[in-house]
């Protein structure tokens, strides 16, 4: 960086200048839960724009919200929790570079490209939230952030927060093989070929049902038609691969992730259940056990908690807002 860029408030339609922003554009429309505003925003990258969708809901102070990393994740997930929170809150809930609903160009996606990313969002977007709403390996990717910058955010939410990708996770350490998977995956015709039998409707129905939702056959229909969108999108196979084999994952190490979050100044609410999978629960564990971090453990929900049960979600985060912090 150069020195701070020039920062607009961004409403509506807009430009945002600056280092890495170029612009936005958008288009406001209402429904019954209150006027929505869908944004894009083009992000500068290694000589690259890159389109990243953005939402934006309710009055209030500002809060950022950010998905889940993972082949089928978007903001979309948020939407009902955003809503929820949209009513006492100016809500914006942004994609990630290399994933969400718009096409990806090839881009090698890292944990410095995804805090750059936030850098920029802090910046020029949502100047000082008053909070953050992260869930999953975007959670753990705010909390990398945080590492760098303990005060960029009051107060801080992370819903069924992970940081190591499911490759990894299986296999207990990071293995020289993804590197040739994520090689075989990039590939044009064969690439796309291989790509296409992981996201298949069985596959993600497998998926799903084994750590991501709780309900049985609650992947199917027109959400299971979205999020088979979702992972047909053009270039989507790059990002998808980097996420499983742990290309992204924002640490190497659970005393890392830890120790990061235990330096942050925030405020911080940790949402998960006793239903989450075995190995990322005991990492969420080691996460609350830190003082500053207050736990919220609901009856139902696994990974995609606060899509599968937006409401238990949102009552959580609101009562912990109303109730004065228990330390200094």
């Amino acid at each position: 960086m150069t020195g701070p860029a020039p920062w607009h408030r961004w409403q509506g339609d807009c430009v945002m200048m600056g280092h890495h922003g170029d612009s936005c554009s958008g288009n406001k429309g209402g429904d019954m839960e209150g006027d929505v505003t869908e944004e894009t925003l083009h992000w500068s990258w290694g000589g690259m724009s890159i389109e990243v969708g953005v939402t934006r809901r309710g009055q209030g102070p500002e809060v950022l919200i950010l998905p889940a990393l993972s082949s089928i994740s978007t903001r979309h997930e948020m939407d009902a929790l955003q809503t929820r929170l949209a009513e006492r809150f100016t809500t914006v809930s942004v994609d990630w570079p290399g994933f969400g609903d718009r096409p990806r160009p090839f881009l090698e996606a890292t944990p410095a490209m995804l805090t750059a990313f936030i850098d920029y969002l802090l910046d020029e977007v949502i100047f000082l939230p008053e909070m953050i709403v992260a869930a999953g390996h975007g959670a753990g990717m705010v909390i990398r952030h945080l590492e760098q910058h303990p005060d960029a955010a009051d107060r801080l939410v992370l819903i069924a927060p992970t940081w190591r990708g499911p490759l990894p996770t299986m296999a207990g350490e990071h293995k020289p093989w993804f590197g040739h998977l994520r090689t075989w995956f990039d590939r044009p015709v064969i690439g796309a070929g291989i790509y296409r039998l992981n996201v298949s409707n069985w596959f993600l129905r497998r998926m799903a049902g084994e750590h991501v939702y709780e309900t049985p056959n609650w992947l199917s229909g027109e959400r299971l038609a979205a999020k088979r969108r979702v992972a047909r999108t053009p270039g989507a196979r790059h990002g998808s691969i980097r996420f499983v084999t742990g290309a992204v994952d924002p640490f190497s190490r659970r005393e890392a992730c830890v120790a990061a979050l235990k330096g942050a100044s925030a405020r911080t609410l940790l949402i998960t259940s006793e239903k989450m999978p075995p190995r990322s629960r005991a990492e969420m564990r080691a996460m609350g056990a830190l003082p500053r971090v207050d736990t919220v453990s609901l009856s139902h929900g696994r990974l995609s908690v606060h899509e599968e049960f937006p409401d238990e979600v949102a009552r959580a985060i609101l009562a912990w807002l109303d109730i004065p912090p228990q330390y200094d």
